[in-house]
């Protein structure tokens, strides 16, 4: 294994079967894990069925709802023990255009972590209401501010890392979800002195299923970049 895409599912089988055709015709040798949250949909049956005649998908069933991060961080050590080398997040929804897969790998040439950025040149996101674009650029402001995270978008969730940035964070030590999670993972390997360039994605708002934004992540992520900061001038990051 080479290059492994991990995408966290839940509900998500109006979406799921399209962007594992998209990614597996992409002439990079993607394989692909979906980590499923047991969802009462049946995705988790679609990408076994789908399994069954395709070795380059893998499947993570986990016993119910157990958030995002826990389910990337199940999937870093999934990618790591099977020995990739360029592992990517990326959501089931098609807010993420598989098409830019090719722009990542090209960037992750030269770096460790290579973020799909949706405030690099503007702004460039499609469908969102203002107030969730207000509250995502300012969440992005208030990280950089408190944390000094030198990216403009540390929230997205379109990533390429390299093992070696995997490799360089304690799995066992990344306790947030959601947001956070992503802003935590960055801080990270920003902290190791590993290198993190930004590229530019068009982000579109799902097209169908239901979004898994609420409040709960919304606090967590606000308190979260207080913790890093904390922990860092403690010397515990």
């Amino acid at each position: 294994m080479d290059k492994l895409v991990i995408i966290p599912t839940y509900n998500e089988r109006e979406n799921i079967e399209t962007l594992l055709e998209r990614l597996l015709a992409l002439p990079f040798g993607l394989e692909v894990l979906v980590v499923d949250d047991n969802s009462p949909d049946g995705t988790g049956d679609l990408v076994a069925a789908r399994q069954q005649n395709e070795p380059r998908i893998h499947l993570l069933r986990r016993a119910g709802k157990m958030g995002l991060g826990s389910a990337y961080v199940a999937g870093f050590r999934y990618a790591l023990s099977q020995g990739a080398q360029f592992v990517f997040e990326m959501d089931a929804d098609f807010s993420h255009d598989p098409e830019a897969i090719g722009d990542f790998l090209k960037a992750a040439e030269n770096v460790d972590l290579v973020l799909g950025s949706r405030y690099l040149h503007g702004v460039t996101v499609v469908n969102w209401p203002l107030s969730r674009l207000i509250l995502s650029y300012s969440a992005n402001v208030y990280t950089r501010v408190i944390t000094g995270l030198p990216v403009r978008d540390a929230t997205g969730g379109f990533k390429c890392f390299r093992r070696r940035a995997l490799e360089s964070v304690d799995l066992d030590g990344v306790r947030s979800d959601g947001y956070s999670f992503q802003i935590e993972m960055s801080y990270k390997i920003w902290r190791k002195g590993l290198r993190i360039v930004e590229i530019p994605i068009t982000f579109v708002d799902r097209r169908a299923g239901v979004s898994k934004m609420n409040r709960r992540i919304v606090w967590e992520a606000a308190w979260m970049v207080w913790r890093l900061r904390i922990m860092d001038l403690l010397g515990r990051t």
